[in-house]
């Protein structure tokens, strides 16, 4: 690690406890400091980055520590340096972790439409799978987007899921989903039979993207494609928010950032065919930093409440601005189309 992003982490407090930004915040009496682990680029292996930004968990107020986002000179992946260790999981996705429990009970609106626009997403993406199709949502949460394509989708298509989580999994199985409890890379799902893989706000979260991608490659057929959609740090809003606020960090539960560049890389090295890389519209990193902004500024609590996944006004003024950015390729949210390349064995890449 460069001296530049060194002397940032200590001021950050990234060794675990309450860093400068800390001091004199009110944090919730269940929080707790959480033990972080050393990192370098996931992508290219260096460890030569210079800092971006220093947050909290603005969102979910888990742990008072600050993290230190930084980006490899070498290859452009954005990545905290240093990361909550595997131990934290518990601590930084809570009960009420809004992936585990997107319902239109809590939600109202904002589900409902969601809802819509998610199902015409996913069935384009799969437009000429067979009738007998078989689906993998990888990191599935409470199995939203696997309810989608088994309402909307051909009757013969057999949609799964796969989540670490079993908080999550319960979720899923409570509704009649068939949803697995484990990681890719090391789950017990037979090899080469997935027509389609989904990596729907996933990759962003795990600690070695390259052996997620490596571990769906082995499930899915040689042809077979995989979509993976995930926060872009090549939008206007990361930009104009990286230095503390920027919704897509997700303080600290996203662990690996990429632009357009960074993650074309990773899919080849991974032995991934390019499809499609485009960006997408998403009003939520743009709502979520300036409620990070508000709240870190100490704005009353009814005004931060006005920009949160319940919150539809903000939602829909923050869609129609992407849509105008998305239209020139600037959209906050990164659509990536991989395809295995046909013939090819599982265990082909280049780690």
């Amino acid at each position: 690690m460069g001296s530049a992003a060194g002397a940032a982490r200590q001021a950050a407090g990234a060794q675990g406890g309450v860093g400068p930004a800390d001091e004199g915040r009110v944090t919730d009496a269940h929080s707790a400091t959480i033990e972080l682990v050393d990192t370098t680029c996931a992508v290219c292996g260096a460890d030569d980055a210079e800092p971006l930004g220093v947050g909290e968990d603005f969102e979910y107020r888990t742990t008072p520590d600050s993290f230190l986002a930084v980006r490899c000179r070498r290859c452009g992946l954005v990545y905290l340096d240093r990361r909550p260790a595997e131990s934290a999981h518990a601590t930084i996705y809570p009960d009420d972790y809004h992936a585990y429990d997107f319902s239109a009970e809590r939600f109202g609106v904002v589900y409902k439409v969601r809802r819509r626009l998610e199902a015409h997403r996913l069935l384009k993406v799969a437009e000429g799978l067979p009738a007998d199709a078989r689906i993998l949502d990888v990191g599935c949460g409470d199995g939203f987007h696997l309810g989608l394509l088994d309402e909307f989708g051909p009757s013969g298509w057999r949609v799964e899921g796969l989540d670490p989580d079993p908080r999550a999994a319960a979720r899923g199985e409570q509704i009649g989903l068939t949803i697995h409890t484990g990681v890719v890379q090391d789950c017990d799902l037979p090899e080469a039979v997935y027509d389609l893989a989904l990596l729907i706000m996933t990759i962003e979260h795990v600690a070695d993207p390259a052996e997620v991608l490596e571990g769906v490659r082995r499930l899915v057929k040689p042809g077979g494609r995989l979509l993976i959609i995930t926060d872009n740090t090549g939008s206007p809003d990361f930009r104009l928010f990286k230095r503390r606020h920027w919704g897509g960090y997700h303080f600290p539960r996203h662990f690996n950032l990429f632009d357009q560049s960074s993650l074309r890389r990773l899919a080849g090295r991974t032995g991934w065919d390019v499809a499609e890389l485009t960006t997408m519209t998403s009003p939520v990193n743009w709502v979520y930093s300036i409620r990070n902004t508000l709240d870190d500024w100490g704005a009353p609590k009814g005004v931060v409440e006005q920009f949160s996944l319940e919150a539809a006004p903000s939602l829909s003024v923050f869609t129609a601005f992407d849509a105008a950015l998305n239209a020139v390729g600037r959209g906050a949210l990164l659509r990536a189309v991989l395809q295995r390349p046909a013939g090819s064995s599982g265990q082909e890449g280049d780690r």
